[in-house]
């Protein structure tokens, strides 16, 4: 779409590579963490998880636009916005991946497709968290409330999400599997709620933080 392309470059500038990059920085030192000796194999699985919520915490700042309220009335819609900016960072984002597996020595790195399934649920989480707080409110920068809640929410699955539905087990538990398909679920659902999001927002006049 032609419309597309014209929006290609001044929507690259209004990204937030700086958030982005030192959340990725933050994460690579964390996978780099996992070759430094037996405590960094021992805790490779944890480390590399740590490492995607670092870079995940980088994501909730895509959407941050101050001008929002004036963009508002802009001919091209929000979801093709919205769109073009996630397009934008998805090579970067699949580019850190694989920089963050190969600095995980190959004897100890997790299985790499299952990992890749639980990350792209946690960038999708983020962007889709972001989402949900431009559509239902008036915030013009949602990253870092969002990057409050998915930390707290991170730390919180950790300590009290139900055995029976496990998200994060360790390589060799017997719910590896199982618990990957709740993964896969979890996915396809912040997808979902995510396309839902980017439309245009619910109301105006509504919740402002305080300055």
């Amino acid at each position: 779409m032609p419309v597309n392309r014209q929006l290609l470059v001044p929507v690259h500038r209004t990204l937030p590579w700086g958030a982005v990059g030192a959340a990725g920085g933050a994460g690579l030192l964390l996978a780099a963490l996992t070759r430094t000796g037996e405590m960094g194999e021992r805790l490779s699985l944890p480390l590399l998880r740590a490492a995607v919520l670092a870079f995940a915490l980088g994501l909730v700042f895509l959407l941050d636009d101050p001008a929002r309220h004036t963009t508002a009335t802009v001919p091209t819609p929000r979801p093709v916005r919205i769109a073009l900016q996630t397009a934008l960072v998805v090579p970067a984002a699949a580019a850190w991946w694989t920089v963050a597996l190969l600095l995980v020595p190959p004897d100890v790195r997790p299985p790499v497709g299952d990992l890749t399934l639980e990350a792209g649920a946690a960038f999708v989480l983020a962007v889709t968290a972001a989402a949900a707080v431009v559509r239902f409110t008036e915030v013009t920068r949602p990253g870092l409330p969002v990057a409050g809640g998915l930390l707290t929410t991170a730390v919180l699955a950790l300590l009290l999400w139900p055995e029976r539905w496990a998200l994060f087990v360790a390589v060799e538990d017997k719910r590896w599997a199982a618990a990957h398909d709740r993964w896969a679920v979890l996915l396809a659902a912040a997808a979902l709620v995510g396309m839902l999001c980017t439309r245009e927002p619910l109301r105006r006049g509504g919740w402002r933080p305080a300055r």
